[in-house]
Protein backbone atom coordinates (compact mmCIF):
# COMPACT_ATOMS: atom_id res chain seq x y z
CA UNK A 1 0.00 0.00 0.00
CA UNK A 2 1.17 3.16 -0.45
CA UNK A 3 0.61 6.77 0.35
CA UNK A 4 -0.03 9.71 -2.08
CA UNK A 5 1.96 12.21 -0.52
CA UNK A 6 3.61 12.29 -4.05
CA UNK A 7 0.48 13.96 -5.73
CA UNK A 8 2.46 17.36 -6.08
CA UNK A 9 3.49 15.60 -9.52
CA UNK A 10 -0.52 15.06 -10.54
CA UNK A 11 -2.39 18.07 -11.49
CA UNK A 12 -5.25 18.59 -9.52
CA UNK A 13 -8.57 18.80 -11.39
CA UNK A 14 -11.51 20.88 -9.23
CA UNK A 15 -13.69 19.43 -12.18
CA UNK A 16 -13.33 15.53 -10.93
CA UNK A 17 -14.48 16.18 -7.50
CA UNK A 18 -17.57 17.99 -8.54
CA UNK A 19 -18.36 15.39 -11.39
CA UNK A 20 -17.65 12.42 -9.24
CA UNK A 21 -19.98 13.95 -6.04
CA UNK A 22 -22.91 14.75 -8.48
CA UNK A 23 -22.91 11.61 -10.50
CA UNK A 24 -22.51 9.05 -7.62
CA UNK A 25 -24.33 11.51 -4.97
CA UNK A 26 -22.29 10.41 -1.97
CA UNK A 27 -21.83 12.57 0.95
CA UNK A 28 -18.21 12.61 0.58
CA UNK A 29 -17.94 15.75 1.95
CA UNK A 30 -18.75 14.31 5.67
CA UNK A 31 -15.89 12.32 5.92
CA UNK A 32 -12.85 13.29 8.12
CA UNK A 33 -10.61 10.99 7.32
CA UNK A 34 -11.44 8.99 10.53
CA UNK A 35 -9.98 5.84 8.80
CA UNK A 36 -12.83 3.45 10.03
CA UNK A 37 -13.56 2.83 6.51
CA UNK A 38 -10.27 1.39 5.45
CA UNK A 39 -9.75 -0.61 9.06
CA UNK A 40 -13.21 -2.39 8.86
CA UNK A 41 -11.75 -3.02 5.14
CA UNK A 42 -11.01 -6.85 4.48
CA UNK A 43 -9.56 -6.42 1.13
CA UNK A 44 -7.64 -3.48 2.43
CA UNK A 45 -4.44 -6.03 1.81
CA UNK A 46 -4.89 -5.82 -1.89
CA UNK A 47 -4.95 -2.60 -2.30
CA UNK A 48 -3.02 0.05 -3.24
CA UNK A 49 -4.63 3.30 -1.49
CA UNK A 50 -6.85 2.79 0.93
CA UNK A 51 -10.45 3.58 0.71
CA UNK A 52 -10.17 6.82 3.19
CA UNK A 53 -7.06 7.80 0.63
CA UNK A 54 -9.73 6.88 -2.20
CA UNK A 55 -11.79 9.73 -1.09
CA UNK A 56 -9.07 12.05 -0.48
CA UNK A 57 -7.78 11.91 -3.72
CA UNK A 58 -11.08 12.54 -5.38
CA UNK A 59 -11.40 15.70 -3.26
CA UNK A 60 -7.93 17.00 -3.95
CA UNK A 61 -8.96 16.38 -7.67
CA UNK A 62 -6.20 13.87 -8.06
CA UNK A 63 -8.04 11.92 -11.09
CA UNK A 64 -5.11 10.03 -12.65
CA UNK A 65 -4.23 9.03 -9.88
CA UNK A 66 -7.48 7.72 -8.68
CA UNK A 67 -8.31 6.49 -11.76
CA UNK A 68 -5.59 4.52 -12.47
CA UNK A 69 -5.87 2.85 -8.51
CA UNK A 70 -6.68 -0.68 -8.17
CA UNK A 71 -8.80 -0.49 -5.07
CA UNK A 72 -11.54 0.55 -7.52
CA UNK A 73 -11.46 -3.19 -9.01
CA UNK A 74 -10.84 -4.67 -5.49
CA UNK A 75 -13.14 -3.37 -3.58
CA UNK A 76 -15.66 -6.80 -3.43
CA UNK A 77 -18.93 -3.88 -2.34
CA UNK A 78 -19.11 -5.95 1.11
CA UNK A 79 -20.64 -2.38 2.52
CA UNK A 80 -18.41 -3.24 5.89
CA UNK A 81 -16.66 0.62 4.98
CA UNK A 82 -20.54 2.00 4.72
CA UNK A 83 -21.88 -0.09 7.36
CA UNK A 84 -19.12 1.26 9.81
CA UNK A 85 -18.81 4.65 8.89
CA UNK A 86 -19.77 7.19 11.85
CA UNK A 87 -20.77 9.79 9.13
CA UNK A 88 -22.82 7.50 6.80
CA UNK A 89 -20.64 7.95 3.60
CA UNK A 90 -21.72 6.40 0.96
CA UNK A 91 -18.16 4.72 -0.46
CA UNK A 92 -20.02 2.01 -1.97
CA UNK A 93 -21.77 4.49 -4.02
CA UNK A 94 -18.35 6.19 -4.58
CA UNK A 95 -16.43 3.21 -5.81
CA UNK A 96 -18.88 2.47 -8.26
CA UNK A 97 -18.94 5.93 -9.82
CA UNK A 98 -15.70 5.93 -9.98
CA UNK A 99 -15.10 2.14 -11.58
CA UNK A 100 -18.08 3.72 -14.24
CA UNK A 101 -15.75 6.84 -14.90
CA UNK A 102 -12.78 4.73 -14.87
CA UNK A 103 -14.26 2.34 -17.98
CA UNK A 104 -15.38 5.26 -19.57
CA UNK A 105 -12.27 7.22 -19.77
CA UNK A 106 -10.28 3.99 -20.45
CA UNK A 107 -8.11 4.64 -17.26
CA UNK A 108 -8.86 1.20 -15.68
CA UNK A 109 -5.47 -0.97 -17.19
CA UNK A 110 -4.41 -2.50 -13.80
CA UNK A 111 -6.96 -5.16 -13.21
CA UNK A 112 -7.57 -6.14 -17.07
CA UNK A 113 -9.18 -9.22 -15.99
CA UNK A 114 -11.61 -7.16 -13.14
CA UNK A 115 -12.54 -4.70 -15.47
CA UNK A 116 -13.17 -6.97 -18.40
CA UNK A 117 -15.92 -9.44 -15.80
CA UNK A 118 -17.02 -6.64 -14.95
CA UNK A 119 -18.24 -5.14 -18.36
CA UNK A 120 -19.43 -9.13 -18.83
CA UNK A 121 -20.92 -9.36 -15.86
CA UNK A 122 -23.20 -6.67 -16.69
CA UNK A 123 -23.36 -7.58 -20.65
CA UNK A 124 -24.77 -10.60 -19.62
CA UNK A 125 -27.46 -9.50 -16.96
CA UNK A 126 -28.51 -6.87 -19.81
CA UNK A 127 -28.97 -9.62 -22.30
CA UNK A 128 -31.06 -12.25 -20.05
CA UNK A 129 -32.25 -10.50 -17.39
CA UNK A 130 -29.90 -12.27 -14.80
CA UNK A 131 -26.59 -13.97 -14.72
CA UNK A 132 -25.69 -16.91 -16.51
CA UNK A 133 -22.52 -18.29 -15.26
CA UNK A 134 -21.18 -20.52 -18.15
CA UNK A 135 -21.58 -17.82 -20.90
CA UNK A 136 -19.80 -15.24 -18.42
CA UNK A 137 -17.09 -18.14 -17.81
CA UNK A 138 -16.60 -18.82 -21.60
CA UNK A 139 -16.55 -15.27 -22.79
CA UNK A 140 -13.92 -13.99 -19.85
CA UNK A 141 -11.83 -17.01 -21.07
CA UNK A 142 -12.00 -16.13 -24.46
CA UNK A 143 -11.34 -12.06 -23.59
CA UNK A 144 -8.21 -13.19 -21.68
CA UNK A 145 -7.18 -16.00 -23.38
CA UNK A 146 -6.95 -17.81 -20.46
CA UNK A 147 -8.07 -21.57 -21.19
CA UNK A 148 -6.34 -23.80 -18.81
CA UNK A 149 -5.70 -22.50 -15.05
CA UNK A 150 -8.90 -23.21 -14.22
CA UNK A 151 -10.01 -25.92 -16.21
CA UNK A 152 -10.42 -28.98 -13.85
CA UNK A 153 -12.74 -26.99 -11.95
CA UNK A 154 -14.86 -25.59 -14.28
CA UNK A 155 -15.88 -29.61 -15.41
CA UNK A 156 -16.39 -30.50 -12.21
CA UNK A 157 -18.75 -27.60 -11.72
CA UNK A 158 -20.55 -28.96 -15.20
CA UNK A 159 -20.55 -32.32 -14.14
CA UNK A 160 -22.32 -31.84 -11.02
CA UNK A 161 -24.90 -29.79 -12.42
CA UNK A 162 -24.01 -26.77 -11.13
CA UNK A 163 -23.44 -24.39 -14.31
CA UNK A 164 -26.51 -24.90 -16.63
CA UNK A 165 -25.83 -25.38 -20.53
CA UNK A 166 -28.82 -23.56 -21.80
CA UNK A 167 -29.47 -19.40 -20.19
CA UNK A 168 -32.36 -18.87 -18.03
CA UNK A 169 -35.90 -17.40 -20.01
CA UNK A 170 -34.88 -13.79 -19.56
CA UNK A 171 -37.40 -12.45 -17.14
CA UNK A 172 -38.87 -8.72 -16.80
CA UNK A 173 -37.34 -7.35 -19.83
CA UNK A 174 -39.03 -4.08 -19.79
CA UNK A 175 -37.48 -3.60 -15.94
CA UNK A 176 -33.73 -4.78 -16.77
CA UNK A 177 -34.31 -2.63 -20.30
CA UNK A 178 -35.05 0.73 -17.84
CA UNK A 179 -32.52 0.31 -15.19
CA UNK A 180 -29.86 -0.03 -18.28
CA UNK A 181 -31.40 3.02 -19.94
CA UNK A 182 -30.87 4.63 -16.98
CA UNK A 183 -27.16 3.54 -16.84
CA UNK A 184 -27.19 5.05 -19.98
CA UNK A 185 -28.46 8.34 -19.67
CA UNK A 186 -26.14 8.99 -16.90
CA UNK A 187 -22.83 7.80 -18.83
CA UNK A 188 -24.24 10.38 -21.59
CA UNK A 189 -24.42 12.97 -18.79
CA UNK A 190 -28.36 13.18 -18.91
CA UNK A 191 -30.52 11.88 -15.78
CA UNK A 192 -28.99 11.60 -12.49
CA UNK A 193 -31.10 8.91 -11.51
Amino acid sequence: MRYFNNHSQATPDASFYQKVKAASRANIDRCYQCLTCSLSCPAAFAMDYLPNQVIRMVKLGLKQQTLASSTLWVCVNCEACATRCPNDVEILKLMDTLREIALQEGASKKEEAVTCFHRLFLANIKRWGRQHELSLILQLKMKTRDFFSDLGVGIKMLWKGKLKLIPPLRKKPREVNLVFHKIDQRRAGGEQA
